[in-house]
């Protein structure tokens, strides 16, 4: 892309630039309020070389752009602290609410280009990072998020130029350090990693625009212009990726209803292999801390099942400082306002660390589906989305444990009536559970379709037969110690 780039030389004056980037602006301001009523929210992502002007695009795009709608970060070098998590969480993190804009001053470009550079990724490091990229893209822009990418050009004399004229000043030297030096130098190797990376992240519904940054006034009206047309595009038709054709590697889960459910362990052999499992995941956490290694657990299942009880075992092992029980609600206002993972990407532990989700992401396909807070569309293409979430964990170290806690109908209205006729249990039931009951075989179904599209083999389901909690509790506690073991002693 960048190699076949003509430098134009024929331009328009910079009074005629600026006469019609004023107008511009005032078109963007209006769509502004559009974009507010819409409920669109817009990425804007400014890539380029050093120099090239990105810092001043960004000033003269917001100039009459109303503050409380908009946002401006800088993306610098990932902290030690961020190096902890996976790659795009800190990405994700950021994304803006519906309705809202943010421009990013580099972003997941930059990190990725500078690190390939470096040496930091091996070229099939660098590959499976540029798929996560057009994954994280895609499900933004799935999601309803408008994408607009704009990179910088210049040529390798304008930048020397650029950058003398900043060492030369001592309030803009600090603008020019030597990586900026070393760019310029290897100009025709960045070049090269620009090109390809603009090549394999140019999608539909994420296009790259390269724009002529050799004259201020031309590029900012260029980027203006461009900003202008993909908002006005988005608000009458907004993307819509295609999804590709997964083949996930599988692992097998049976049927709910072929489950069987008659599995028992006595008060004493529980009381016995509860103290063993307890000291045994004693010691594994302080070996995760020790080798960094984060682990999410994520507990699902029905009404009553005993996922509470179940956790609460299972953290009594842990150490405090290091798990976090995360129960989850309904979304926030908030949350609503924001692609339906980014609640997840937000809570993920840094290595060493658990975390622990009581319901967790998979309401998407569950509760959202039969509720109807999400279309068909939505919830179909959550399958894949959330294996892609998933194995986006597990290929950054993380280990990922899924329970369904299992158990029939009538085990569960004998749970219900026992807890409304306790007054010390009664706050557990409420309505929503006794509606939730009433749709148990659609339930059922949305279950069984879950268990049987998102059981890999690298993030696979494991069922607990709770009608008898103690069994179910120390199955929970084996299977983390067993996966636990796996991951630390491969």
């Amino acid at each position: 892309m960048l190699s076949d780039f003509i430098f134009h030389t024929e331009r328009r004056t910079e009074a005629e630039c600026k006469a019609l980037l004023k107008v511009r602006r005032g078109e963007l301001a209006a769509l502004q309020h559009r974009l507010d009523q819409a409920g669109l929210p817009v990425i804007v992502l400014l890539e380029g070389w050093s120099a090239a002007g990105k810092g001043r695009t960004i000033q003269s795009l917001i100039r009459e752009l109303d503050p409380r709608f908009f946002k401006v970060i800088s993306v610098n070098s990932p902290t030690e602290t961020e190096r902890r998590w996976p790659f795009l969480k800190r990405h994700f993190e950021t994304i803006p609410a519906a309705g809202k804009v943010l421009f990013l001053d580099t972003g997941w470009m930059e990190e990725t280009v500078q690190a390939y550079l470096r040496g930091d990724l091996s070229d099939r490091e660098y590959e499976h990072r540029l798929e996560s990229i057009n994954i994280f893209e895609r499900q933004l822009a799935a999601g309803g998020y408008l994408l607009v990418k704009l990179f910088l050009h210049i040529d390798p004399e304008t930048q020397k130029e650029r950058l003398d004229n900043l060492a030369a000043d001592k309030d803009t030297a600090w603008r020019c350090n030597e990586a900026d030096r070393r760019q310029n130098k290897n100009y025709e190797r960045q070049l090269a990693v620009f090109d390809r990376y603009l090549a394999a992240t140019d999608k539909p519904w994420a296009p790259w625009k390269v724009i002529d940054s050799t004259q201020a006034a031309q590029a900012n009206l260029a980027a203006a212009d461009w900003l202008h047309d993909q908002i006005c595009a988005a608000l009458k038709n907004r993307p819509s990726p295609v999804h590709p054709a997964y083949q996930w590697p599988l692992a097998p889960t049976l049927p709910l209803e072929q489950v069987k459910l008659d599995k028992v362990l006595e008060e004493r052999d529980y009381r016995r292999q509860l103290k063993k499992c307890r000291k045994k995941l004693a010691a594994l956490h302080n070996e995760l801390y020790r080798k960094k290694v984060p682990v999410v657990i994520v507990y699902e299942g029905w009404d009553a099942a005993g996922k509470g009880g179940n956790i609460k075992r299972l953290a009594s092992s842990l150490d405090p400082r290091g798990y976090e029980v995360l129960p989850i609600a309904a979304p926030t206002k908030d949350e609503l306002a924001r692609h339906y993972l980014w609640r997840f990407w937000t809570r993920l532990p840094k290595t060493g660390h658990i975390a622990i989700f009581d319901r967790s992401w998979y309401g998407r396909v569950m509760v959202e589906r039969l509720e109807g807070f999400c279309t068909t569309d939505d919830w179909q293409r959550a399958f894949d989305e959330i294996n892609e979430f998933e194995q986006e964990l597990t290929d950054s170290g993380m280990v990922v444990i899924k329970f369904w806690v299992q158990i029939d109908k009538d085990t569960q209205l004998e749970r219900f009536n026992q807890r409304q006729a306790d007054p010390a249990k009664q706050w557990k039931i409420t309505e929503e559970d006794w509606r939730n009951r009433d749709k148990w075989d659609a339930y059922q179904v949305a279950v069984d379709e879950m268990l049987q599209r998102t059981s890999t083999t690298f993030a696979p389901w494991h069922i607990l037969e709770s009608v008898d909690k103690r069994y179910a509790r120390i199955k929970a506690m084996k299977t983390v110690i067993e996966a636990l073991e796996q991951a630390l002693r491969p």
